[in-house]
Parts: C-alpha cells; sequence; structure tokens
C-alpha cells in the first residue's frame, strides 16, 4: 500500500520526494546542503549529472510503499522514462538545518 507523500514522516524526505514528483528541479537543489552527495547501487555519483539524467530529464516519479529509520529510509516503486519502474530502496543523510547532506538508492 502506497504511503501518501504527505504522510511521510521526515519534512526533508517529504520535500524531497515531492520536488520530484512535482518535477521541481529548483526546490529539489534547494533541499541539499552545500557539497551534498549520493550514491546509486553502492557507487558514489556525480549529483548533478545523476538527478537531471535519473530524475528531471527522464520524468521520475516515486511512490512509497514503506518508510522506517524516522522516516530516512524509504522503500519505493520508482519509475522514470529510461528504465520503466523498478523496486528501490533509498537512504538519506539530513543535517541539523534540515536540508539533505546525502542520498543513496539502489534496487530494493
Amino acid at each position: 500500500m502506497t504511503i501518501q507523500t504527505t504522510r511521510l514522516s521526515d519534512p526533508a524526505v517529504r520535500a524531497f520526494v515531492t520536488a520530484v514528483n512535482n518535477r521541481d528541479r529548483e526546490g529539489f537543489m534547494e533541499l541539499l546542503a552545500p557539497g551534498a552527495t549520493m550514491a546509486d547501487d553502492g557507487s558514489d555519483r556525480d549529483l548533478a549529472d545523476w538527478v537531471d539524467r535519473e530524475i528531471f530529464s527522464s520524468h521520475g516519479h516515486l511512490e512509497v510503499d514503506n518508510e522506517s529509520n524516522g522516516g530516512r529510509s524509504l522503500l519505493a516503486r520508482y519509475s522514470n522514462d529510461t528504465w520503466g519502474e523498478m523496486r528501490t530502496r533509498w537512504s538519506f543523510t539530513v543535517d541539523e538545518d534540515g536540508r539533505i547532506t546525502r542520498f543513496e538508492t539502489g534496487q530494493a
């Protein structure tokens, strides 16, 4: 059963999912702390390049099925125009200012 985005526990993660699904690249980038990093399937990636390719230029969309770790770990169905839909896991590190310093994703 899908969790409504508005019901996600962590405010930064809720804003991240909202920005992805609304295709709000500017809002998405504002959620990230300076120097934020990310990894996909265990490998660090260039964040700006990955975000453009995997989310915004390919119409990425997240449907969250489960959250844990206070809302900072998600199991979700992720879809985009490149890969179709897949089950994915997401984990987030959020600083004291509520900005995301790192996120990791990969197939679940």
